[in-house]
């Protein structure tokens, strides 16, 4: 798996694990919303600041957007998608 990919994929799997949308993940690192997708797609190199900031955001260390996954573990499900009712 390239970088990319991992890093892609572990973002993803550090957000869906916290249940937060991209957009509140967007918001709490101070980057675009589409950024976000757009990293978690694949599509972006992101630079070593924007995974400091998201980092922070999701309370975790940067060397969790680099861990290798386990041998057969499924890819991370994506949050039901629409905005969640205010409680």
């Amino acid at each position: 798996m390239d970088a990319r990919a991992l890093v892609a994929r572990n973002l993803r799997r550090l957000r869906v694990r916290q249940g937060l949308s991209q957009e509140i993940l967007a918001v709490d690192a101070k980057i675009d919303r589409t950024y976000v997708s757009r990293v978690e797609r694949g599509l972006e190199n992101p630079t070593v600041a924007v995974l400091e900031r998201l980092s922070r955001a999701l309370n975790s260390e940067i060397t969790e957007f680099f861990l290798q996954p386990r041998r057969g573990e499924p890819v991370p499900r994506t949050l039901p998608s629409g905005r969640r009712p205010k409680h």
